[in-house]
C-alpha cells in the first residue's frame, strides 16, 4: 500500500498543476491602481493642466503603459515563473512586433506627406491647385 501512495503522483513529474489566480487583495489592488491611472490622465486632459497636446499625449501614452503593466500583472498573473517564462517571451515578441509596426507606418505617412506631389507645394508652403483642376472645378460652378 505504501509503494501505492509513493506513485499515486506518477503524472506530475515535479511540475505544479496549481496556477496562483490572485487573491481578493491583488484584485482589489489592481483595480485601485487602475482607477487611479484612468483618473489622474482624465483629470490631466479636463482641466487642461497641460497646455502643450504633444506633451499632453506622450503623458498619455506614459499611463497607458503603466496601466498595460498593470492588468498585465494583477489581471492576466503575467510573471517569469508563468508558463515555464514562454508567456513573458510571447509578451517580448508581441511588443517587439509592435513596436515596429507602428513606427514603420508611423514613418511610412510621415514620408508620403512629406514626399507626396511636391509640384503642388509653392517654395512659400502653400498648396497649389494645378489650372487645369481649377478651371474644371469653376467651370461645374457656373453652370
Amino acid at each position: 500500500m505504501s509503494d501505492h501512495h509513493a506513485h499515486a503522483d506518477h503524472g506530475h513529474h515535479g511540475h505544479e498543476d496549481h496556477v496562483d489566480h490572485g487573491s481578493l487583495k491583488s484584485y482589489s489592488i489592481g483595480f485601485i491602481l487602475s482607477v487611479i491611472l484612468t483618473a489622474i490622465p482624465f483629470w490631466l486632459v479636463m482641466g487642461k493642466v497641460i497646455t502643450d497636446s504633444s506633451t499632453t499625449g506622450f503623458v498619455l501614452l506614459g499611463f497607458a503603459a503603466v496601466q498595460i503593466v498593470v492588468h498585465m500583472i494583477y489581471f492576466l498573473h503575467m510573471n517569469t515563473k508563468s508558463e515555464g517564462g514562454w508567456s513573458m517571451l510571447a509578451l517580448v515578441f508581441t511588443i517587439m512586433v509592435v513596436v515596429i509596426m507602428l513606427a514603420g507606418s508611423i514613418w511610412v505617412m510621415y514620408h508620403l506627406n512629406t514626399n507626396m506631389m511636391p509640384h503642388m507645394i509653392d517654395p512659400t508652403g502653400e498648396a497649389h491647385i494645378p489650372s487645369a483642376v481649377h478651371d474644371a472645378a469653376s467651370h461645374m460652378n457656373h453652370k
